[in-house]
């Protein structure tokens, strides 16, 4: 199961990695994974000091290939450290979204209730909405009260896009290439199936 760290150390280096869900940034230091985010993410959701790019760093490396077997449908639950950053309350939030089984949704007062505060759901939705690893700890899998889909800095038709691939319901389709938008040209058969 992934684990949480207090706090990141060190320095940070990235790997753009192309998904059946646009380019995604991967983030590690020495310690573990850092950060999962998305082409067109806030620079203010997730604050990053990036050394620069090194492809070949082991837990990028590690953490493509178990994103890829997600994609695929061959991977439920992430196993990789993290060495993210947040407050006690934060990284609480985060640990509990790594406790929602794949397929399956929780409101953000159902997260509140988990951890022990009813009354705290918009703040699980503010700590959800700062989640530096989407995907691995997966904060698409919280819904508003009513069943809706409410925000994901991935947009809402990823989440939408997510959640029924983890339902059975679709498959994600081909890879793109970095900075495009377009099918990578060695992905014609990557990460389609539905599992």
């Amino acid at each position: 199961m992934t684990k949480i760290d207090e706090m990141p150390r060190g320095r940070h280096v990235c790997k753009r990695m192309p998904s059946p869900v646009g380019v995604l940034t991967l983030v590690a230091g020495d310690q573990g994974l850092v950060a999962v985010t998305w082409e067109d993410d806030s620079p203010r959701r997730v604050r990053l000091d990036l050394a620069g790019e090194q492809a070949d760093h082991p837990m990028l490396v590690e953490t493509e290939r178990q994103l890829q077997e997600y994609f695929a449908g061959r991977r439920k639950l992430f196993a990789l450290r993290l060495d993210v950053y947040g407050t006690a309350f934060q990284r609480e939030v985060w640990s509990a979204l790594m406790t929602i089984p794949f397929g399956e949704t929780r409101s953000y007062g159902q997260l509140a209730r988990q951890l022990g505060r009813p009354g705290a759901a918009r703040a699980v939705g503010a700590a959800t909405g700062r989640n530096p690893v989407s995907i691995v700890a997966p904060c698409h899998r919280v819904i508003g009260a009513t069943g809706a889909l409410t925000g994901f800095a991935g947009g809402l038709d990823v989440k939408a896009r997510l959640l029924a691939f983890e339902r059975g319901e679709a498959r994600l389709g081909r890879l793109t290439a970095p900075g495009t938008g377009a099918p990578a040209p060695d992905a014609s058969n990557a990460a389609t199936t539905s599992g």
